[in-house]
């Protein structure tokens, strides 16, 4: 096992096996009332967690793991939620038939909860001393004193330097990562038996990920706390879990060691979501195993197994008989084919393509980026002196063919979305300048620039808040439409039929609203309204962060389909790693604003240059325990500087671990050191893939 570096965490020997249980679910049940009738989020689960050990619960959104936990602690909405069936013992007492004044003294005491969003999490209006000090006061009874020493120690603990300034500090001030460690030092300010962490790291970059995980985990280890982990990211299950339990429409579907589960997995669901996973360590060479369809309709599931409908190798007892539990001594499974025949029909069902190629570089790029840079006004160092320049973007270039995707990495404050917004006009660079297709953007006419803005298009995020909930699907499509080609109703209509055909929508769904339709489902929308205006060039910025693991799998392979069938180019901005590798044909790595290396997709994965590029790689999980347990997790030390007080010479120097005096004096170049590949470092790796 690894220990975590670089985050005020020595090095211990790992405990020993797991011992009594801690946490043990038996038969947990639990209901909404909505208006449209009674749903069964969770339907008698089990499941159990002993004392040192990491428990992963993973499955698609809508599975029933969140309010799994919220169950746990009592935290379930009042009113609408009720538990109706189980028991939920910890240490012996059933925490569902304590009194509730009981509860919340536990609750703050001996079981601890990290939320997925800790800026929703932490109150704005106090200061992180004052939310560290209310739990050791309450449930410890410190003084003041006492809780402020207590306090500056547990950030220490979390890795966050200068302890004693920030308990003065809001959390307005704390990084995304930062906020994170807060939410665990608050979770740890009274020494819990029991830590459960609801999607963690879902927000979070992936150095800053593995940061997090590496200080739960090494805490677990060294303090004995019992880890429950809720996520659907499987490589974070595969570094760090000891058991997974999968879980699928309100129902465990299968149980086990995180080996077990991911060597030989004996449920088509699991196995279906470990295919779909685009994994760091291959190179795009076929499509991603999908699982098509929709969970059931939890306000009437089905009498047999759940899975049924979506699982192609289905006979007719599945639709009508629940399976029945089987499975070695610690491990289990509900279907009724649980046999590697089973994951193999379900493999061979999945049609795959041939390599795909990089396509060859034509006479005149799409899409030339040069000397791109973007500063903007900050704050004042005085009241009177000039405000301070932020230097979002400093001195990117790069280029896109047609047809082809260009891969757009790095951390949270690197200038990504930055760059992205440049390129689609929707801010105007500070320098350099931006080509399409032959047309400085700069000197485009108003003409010209509509023109163009057709032929540019984008993917957002959130397709929830980039679709009007007020418009419906078709409007949503057929909008452009007529107002931009001119269309009539009637062509508007039938072309609007087309796209939903192309994106693999139904099309009754023109008549849907957006908070009608799943994340998949919207994103589609999202992409649909982007092809309607037939574009060459599609600025992709993180399209599948927020997605489930299948869903994620359905909108790369749309992707895929729609370049190879339109010749579309993609400029793909996201943090995934392995997502950009199975998508880009190119990639550009940047940090606080410049770029670091660019290069070939295999050549960059299969041997990166610059020590920043090589620190994200080896941060980034590979789904596959026997893989991680040879790699080593080495987590990036500190934070992203200011940009408005950049490192002087190489950025990334305050953060390398081959730093050097000279690395503060001269700031590197972009040197061609392989054919095509591109590196700003004066000591590059040279070596054999790491």
């Amino acid at each position: 096992m690894r220990s975590s570096t670089g985050m005020g965490l020595s090095s211990e020997p790992e405990a020993a096996s797991p011992g009594p249980e801690t946490l043990s679910v038996r038969g947990l049940s639990v209901e909404f009332s909505t208006r449209r009738g009674t749903v069964r989020a969770v339907d008698g689960v089990d499941w159990s967690v002993r004392r040192g050990e990491t428990l992963a619960l993973v499955g698609e959104s809508g599975s029933g793991k969140s309010v799994t936990a919220l169950a746990v602690l009592g935290l379930l909405p009042r009113g609408p939620a009720r538990v109706t069936g189980g028991r939920v013992l910890f240490e012996g007492r059933d925490l569902l038939a304590m009194p509730e004044a009981e509860l919340r003294a536990l609750r703050g005491r001996d079981v601890a909860m990290v939320f997925q969003d800790p800026m929703t999490s932490l109150n704005p209006v106090l200061t992180i001393g004052r939310q560290l000090r209310e739990p050791l006061v309450t449930h410890l009874g410190m003084t003041d004193a006492q809780a402020d020493a207590r306090a500056v120690e547990l950030l220490g603990l979390v890795g966050i330097p200068d302890a004693a300034r920030r308990l003065n500090q809001y959390p307005h001030q704390f990084s995304g990562g930062m906020r994170q460690r807060v939410m665990i030092a608050m979770a740890l300010a009274c020494d819990p038996k029991l830590l459960i962490a609801d999607e963690p790291t879902t927000a979070l970059d992936v150095t800053v990920q593995a940061q997090i995980l590496e200080l739960m985990k090494d805490l677990s280890r060294r303090l004995g706390i019992t880890l429950v982990v809720i996520t659907h990211n499987l490589g974070i299950v595969a570094r760090y879990a000891d058991r997974v339990a999968v879980m699928y429409a309100g129902r465990i579907v299968e149980e086990g060691p995180a080996e077990r589960i991911f060597a030989s997995p004996r449920h088509p669901y699991t196995a279906g979501l470990l295919r779909a996973v685009p994994r760091l360590d291959r190179a795009r060479d076929r499509r991603l195993a999908t699982i098509e369809g929709q969970p059931p309709d939890l306000r009437s599931p089905p009498p047999g197994c759940r899975f049924a409908a979506r699982c192609p190798a289905r006979a007719e007892r599945c639709a009508e008989e629940p399976p029945a539990v089987e499975g070695p001594e610690g491990s289990r499974v509900f279907c009724h084919f649980p046999d590697t025949a089973t994951a193999a029909r379900t493999a061979e069902a999945v049609p795959v393509a041939a390599p795909v190629a990089a396509p060859s570089a034509p006479a005149r790029p799409l899409l030339e980026v040069r000397s791109l840079s973007k500063i903007y006004e900050g704050p004042r160092r005085s009241f009177f002196g000039p405000k301070l320049p932020i230097r979002a973007v400093d001195d990117v270039s790069f280029s896109i063919g047609r047809g082809e995707t260009l891969g757009l990495v790095g951390e949270s404050g690197s200038g990504k979305t930055t760059v992205g917004r440049l390129v689609l006009h929707l801010d105007r660079e500070t320098g350099g300048s931006i080509v399409f297709d032959g047309l400085d953007l700069a000197a485009a006419r108003s003409a010209e620039m509509r023109d163009v803005r057709r032929r540019m298009q984008v993917i957002f995020q959130d397709p929830y808040t980039s679709l009007d909930p007020r418009m419906t699907v078709g409007g949503t499509i057929s909008e452009p439409l007529t107002a931009r080609l001119g269309m009539n109703a009637a062509a508007a209509r039938a072309r609007t039929a087309e796209l939903l055909d192309q994106v693999g929508l139904v099309r009754d769904m023109a008549d849907r609203y957006p908070h009608q339709l799943s994340g998949g489902q919207r994103q589609r929308v999202g992409i649909a309204r982007a092809l309607a205006m037939e574009p060459e060039l599609i600025v992709c910025d993180e399209p599948v962060s927020a997605l489930d693991v299948s869903i994620q799998g359905q909108i790369i392979n749309l992707l895929e389909k729609l370049q190879e069938e339109r010749g579309i180019a993609f400029l793909f901005i996201a943090h995934d790693l392995a997502v950009v590798r199975h998508l880009s044909h190119r990639i550009v790595v940047m940090y606080l604003g410049r770029v670091m290396e660019t290069a070939d997709r295999d050549a960059l994965y299969a041997a990166p240059m610059h020590p920043y590029t090589r620190a994200m790689l080896d941060a980034a999980p590979i789904p596959d325990p026997a893989i991680e347990r040879r790699r080593s997790a080495r987590a990036l030390v500190g934070e992203l500087p200011s940009p408005l007080d950049p490192p002087s010479g190489c950025v990334f120097r305050t953060r390398c671990p081959v730093a050097e005096p000279a690395c503060a004096e001269t700031r590197p170049p972009l040197v061609e050191r392989r054919p095509g590949h591109f590196v700003a470092c004066i000591k590059p790796h040279e070596a054999a893939p790491c």
